[in-house]
C-alpha cells in the first residue's frame, strides 16, 4: 500500500478510520525548527468533526502524541512520528460493507485488491480521518514556511454551485489568517450564509453536496520544481489526489483557459520594485512546471459526500445479487468545508519538500 508522498520530505500515514489510532512520520525534517503545538492544535481543529450540524456527529479530540522526532518543542533531526487515537467509534454501522458495497465508495475495490481482508469500518485507510494526521504534517511544514516569509490559505471557492469571491491576485497573509479564524472560510459571508442553507438542505433530504475548494501560497521564490515529469504541477497534484474525495485539481484559470485565447490567457510580464512579475495570474504562479515568482493557486473539486441516508441500488457479492441500500452512521453532509485545511496542509508539505531539494535539505 502506497501511503507516502515526498522526496526529501518523505510523509507517511497509517492507521484506520474504526482503528486504535491513526498517525503520521514525517522523515526529513530540518532539525532545530520550533514547533508551537498550539498553533498546530488551533490548525487540527479547523478540521475536526462534530463541531456543528454541517459535519458529522462523531466527536474526536484529535489531539497528537508525538513519540519521536521533538524534542524541548524543537524538531531533532529524528524522523518525527505522531499519533491521534481515536475515540468514538460505531464501528456496528459498517457491518457486511464487504459483501454489500457502498455507492461511491471504495469498499467494492478494497474487496477485489486484498479479498475481503480490509478493514472498511468508517473507510478504514480511505477514511477522511486519516486527514488528521495529514494535517500534523502540513501544519508543521506551514510554521516552518511561515518563518520563511512563505503562507499558504484557503477557502471554500464553491458549495452546490454557490460560488465564493476568487483570491485576489496577491493574496496577503493578513487575509489567510482572517479566513482561518473562521468558523466556515468563505471571503463573502453572504455567499457562505448561503452555502451552508444548501448543505443543511441536503442533509433534511437524506443527500449531500461537493464543493471546491480554493488556495494560494505566496512568499515563494521564482525557480523551484522541473520540467516534465516532477514539476510544481505534478507534484501537488499527486499529493492533493491523496485526500479523500478529491476528483479534480486545475492551477491558475485551470479548465477555463481551454475556452480562452492566447491573448487572454497569456500573463503579460512587467517589472515591479526591481523584480519580474505578471500583470494578471492565468498561470497559477507555475510556468513548464517551475515557480514564476507569482502566487501559486490551485483548486480541488470534492465530491458529494457517498455516504447517504438515501436508499441507494448496490450488489451482495456472495450472490451476485442487485439490492437496495440504506447506509446507517454519521456522516458529513458535505466534505468540502472540513477539506479546507487539508488542502492547506497537502500544499505546505509539498512546497516545503520542494525548497529543502533547492537548499540541499537544510536552510
Amino acid at each position: 500500500m502506497s501511503s507516502e508522498f515526498g522526496h526529501l520530505l518523505k510523509i507517511s500515514v497509517f492507521g484506520q478510520s474504526h482503528g486504535k489510532a491513526i498517525g503520521v512520520v514525517v522523515d526529513g525534517l530540518p532539525a532545530g525548527e520550533a514547533i508551537d503545538l498550539d498553533e498546530l492544535q488551533a490548525f487540527l481543529d479547523r478540521r475536526k468533526p462534530g463541531k456543528n450540524r454541517l459535519s458529522t456527529a462523531r466527536k474526536e479530540s484529535d489531539a497528537p502524541t508525538f513519540l519521536s522526532g521533538l524534542e524541548n518543542g524543537k524538531t531533532c533531526g529524528a524522523p518525527l512520528c505522531a499519533v491521534i487515537e481515536n475515540g468514538d467509534q460505531h464501528s456496528g454501522d459498517y457491518a457486511g460493507l464487504t459483501d454489500t458495497p457502498r455507492p461511491g465508495h471504495a469498499d467494492y475495490t478494497a474487496a477485489v485488491k486484498w479479498g475481503g481482508q480490509a478493514d472498511m469500518r468508517g473507510g478504514g485507510h480511505f477514511s477522511g480521518r486519516l486527514t488528521a494526521p495529514l494535517c500534523i504534517a502540513g501544519g508543521i511544514a506551514k510554521q516552518i514556511l511561515a518563518r520563511r516569509g512563505i503562507h499558504v490559505g484557503a477557502h471554500l471557492s464553491e458549495v452546490a454551485g454557490i460560488a465564493d469571491d476568487p483570491f485576489p491576485l496577491h493574496p496577503t497573509a493578513e487575509l489567510f489568517e482572517k479566513l482561518a479564524a473562521k468558523d466556515f472560510p468563505v471571503l463573502d459571508d453572504g455567499a457562505g450564509e448561503r452555502m451552508q442553507q444548501a448543505i443543511l438542505a441536503a442533509r433534511e433530504e437524506l443527500d449531500s453536496v461537493g464543493g471546491i475548494v480554493e488556495c494560494a501560497a505566496i512568499g515563494l521564490p521564482a525557480g523551484l520544481g522541473d520540467p516534465m515529469f516532477d514539476g510544481v504541477e505534478n507534484r501537488l497534484a499527486a499529493a492533493l489526489f491523496g485526500i479523500p474525495a478529491v476528483k479534480g485539481v486545475e492551477f491558475g484559470a485551470g479548465f477555463a483557459a481551454a475556452r480562452s485565447r492566447g491573448s487572454e490567457n497569456n500573463d503579460a510580464f512587467s517589472v515591479q520594485n526591481g523584480a519580474v512579475v505578471t500583470d494578471t495570474n492565468h498561470a497559477g504562479g507555475i510556468l513548464g512546471g517551475i515557480t514564476n515568482g507569482m502566487p501559486i493557486l490551485l483548486r480541488t473539486a470534492m465530491k458529494p459526500t457517498p455516504s447517504i441516508a438515501r436508499a441507494q441500488k448496490t450488489v451482495r457479492l456472495s450472490q451476485m445479487e442487485e439490492i437496495p441500500l440504506e447506509i446507517r452512521g454519521r456522516h458529513d453532509p458535505c466534505i468540502a468545508h472540513r477539506a479546507v485545511p487539508v488542502v492547506e496542509a497537502v500544499t505546505a508539505a509539498v512546497l516545503l519538500d520542494l525548497l529543502l531539494e533547492g537548499n540541499h535539505g537544510t536552510f
